[in-house]
């Protein structure tokens, strides 16, 4: 969605790939113990910043409807973020105290014990990543 109304956006866009495993990534964003709200999350925070300049969760959540589009309420964020807290793919960054105000640093390492999406009639997903 490009139109002149379209605000530019407030945070660095990456210059360069991220240095995650792209097969860790994979599991992480088919890893059925996670919303689809928590992957998105998870996505947007494992490729879209540069070291050092990630935004913090208040950051996040204090966006506008209308910087977001409509997308999810503050409560539903801070839910996604608990998931991806409490199974590891979170945590606070040493720098910055805990609390609202802290950066969260991506690990993709959960990913290995991901639950996937059993093979089915037809589907090419299986559940041990082969």
């Amino acid at each position: 969605m490009s139109t002149s109304d379209t605000l530019p956006p407030r945070r660095p866009v990456p210059t360069a790939p991220p240095a995650h495993d792209p097969a860790l990534f994979a599991r992480a964003m088919r890893d059925m113990r996670l919303t689809w709200r928590a992957r998105g999350i998870l996505a947007e925070l494992a490729v879209g910043y540069p070291p050092g300049q990630e935004p913090t969760i208040n950051e996040l959540v204090s966006l506008t409807r209308d910087e977001r589009l409509a997308a999810e309420g503050r409560d539903a964020f801070r839910k996604a973020v608990g998931e991806l807290r409490s199974l590891r793919y979170l945590s606070p960054a040493a720098t910055t105290a805990s609390g609202v105000r802290e950066r969260l640093v991506v690990d993709l390492a959960p990913a290995a014990e991901a639950c996937l999406i059993p093979r089915r009639h037809g589907l090419g997903l299986v559940a041990d990543g082969s």
